[in-house]
């Protein structure tokens, strides 16, 4: 009984170290790989490395039981694997020139001892590598949700509802056309760390908005998308102190992430901002989104980040501030023009001055081609529609918006709108542009 009760001890301290083992490594997954690729100049291989060190822990941790620092073992374990397969190569001495001095020494790299700061570079340097512009938009989010998120791929593809193979395809692809084009592991400078910084955003910023509204699917929100953005935003920002629009995006998500609570009823269904219990709203997010919107400039995500602090400072819905949200939106509408933008200044003109100042601005986007599949142009609509009386209309056009989107809990939300019209039910502004969730 006692060699029975010993063995599942022994199987049960095993799972343990195996857990953390799997916890630590996804955790530190990102900076592990920075490392590793500061001295293989090559992500994929990087990344193998590291799952090599992962390998290695998941047969010893069981054993010899978790180090007192697990993720400075991953780490010294990597590195130590890079330098041999390094030192194994035909070209060693042009790679013993680029890395410098660091693989004179045979042992390990002390994790431990290494400068917060040279980590903190690495870390930065994968950033701007894994979004370079030489991807398509879907590579760069794949493989940084990979990378820096710590994704699997069955996960990224869960995400955002595609076949596994083909993110594992795409996740492949990029690694080699990083490697194909010779992007180097560094932080760009100048007018190119501008171009640069503006990929790094936007993909940290689709991630998010994934998340936040979900494009398809049964459920409106994936928070783990949006945690994991809001992760990597929040690196950025520290990384890169000097830089207002690494604020403005931080400040943006930490406001956005706030409403997430409140967002969806008990059954997942979506609750409209004008009926959210702001009493949910996370004021933990809040604080964080002022003290980053101080930080901030005046680039699109900051105007943004300043939209979305309006409706954050508003203790009710009746309080909302919308001339001013409107007047942001026409600085951000000049400062990169987009229908989508218009089409949400309206909602704001709609509020502040009533829904016959809002209408002609919407009727003029209906030629947009950008728009031509958007739900959310038909439903804004429909929503005029009905706060002018105009019921027959706007039940086709709250229809027409049902028809377009391929979110299950959105089609509901429209249809059931659509089916009020004439009824007292719904009268509230409704529409599912972003002034409206």
């Amino acid at each position: 009984m006692g060699a029975v009760t010993g063995a599942a001890s022994a199987d049960a301290a095993g799972s343990e170290a195996v857990q953390a083992t799997e916890t630590v490594f996804r955790i530190e997954s990102a900076r592990i790989i920075a490392g590793v690729t500061r001295i293989v100049r090559d992500i994929g291989l990087a990344e193998e490395l590291a799952q090599d060190a992962l390998v290695a822990a998941l047969e010893q941790w069981p054993e010899s039981g978790v180090p007192d620092n697990p993720g400075a073992w991953l780490m010294a374990t990597a590195r130590h694997r890079a330098i041999d397969l390094v030192r194994r190569k035909e070209t060693y001495a042009r790679k013993l020139a680029e890395v410098g001095r660091t693989l004179t020494d045979a042992s390990p790299p002390d994790y431990a001892e290494d400068p917060a700061e040279d980590i903190d570079d690495d870390l930065l340097r994968l950033i701007f590598t894994a979004c370079h512009p030489v991807l398509s938009t879907e590579a760069r989010v794949a493989l940084t949700l990979r990378l820096l998120g710590g994704l699997t791929t069955q996960e990224i593809a869960r995400a955002f509802l595609a076949p596994e193979p083909t993110v594992a395809q795409r996740i492949v692809r990029a690694k080699r056309a990083l490697a194909k084009a010779g992007v180097p592991f560094e932080v760009p400078y100048g007018s190119d760390r501008a171009a640069r910084l503006a990929s790094v955003l936007e993909v940290i910023y689709l991630i998010f908005n994934e998340g936040y509204s979900a494009t398809a699917g049964d459920d409106l929100l994936r928070p783990a998308l949006c945690e994991d953005a809001l992760r990597l935003a929040r690196v950025l920002a520290a990384l890169m102190p000097q830089e207002p629009e690494a604020h403005g995006l931080a400040a943006l998500l930490e406001f956005q992430a706030s409403r997430t609570p409140a967002r969806t009823g008990p059954d997942g269904e979506p609750v409209l901002l004008a009926d959210q219990n702001r009493a949910k709203w996370s004021h933990f997010h809040i604080r964080r989104g002022v003290e980053a919107l101080h930080r901030a400039g005046h680039g699109p995500y900051s105007l943004q980040a300043a939209i979305a602090a309006c409706h954050a400072q508003a203790a009710r819905y009746e309080d909302t501030d919308w001339a001013t949200i409107a007047t942001l939106y026409g600085r951000l509408m000049a400062l990169t023009p987009s229908p989508v933008i218009e089409l949400n200044r309206a909602v704001a003109i709609s509020m502040s001055q009533g829904p016959a100042a809002a209408l002609p601005l919407v009727d003029a986007l209906t030629d947009e081609p950008a728009l031509k599949d958007y739900h959310l142009l038909p439903s804004v609509r429909a929503d005029l529609l009905k706060r002018l009386g105009r019921e027959s209309e706007a039940r086709t056009e709250y229809e027409r918006a049902a028809a377009l989107t391929r979110n299950t809990r959105e089609r509901r939300l429209l249809l059931d709108r659509a089916a009020h019209c004439g009824s007292r039910s719904g009268s509230r502004n409704g529409s599912r542009s972003r002034e409206g969730s």
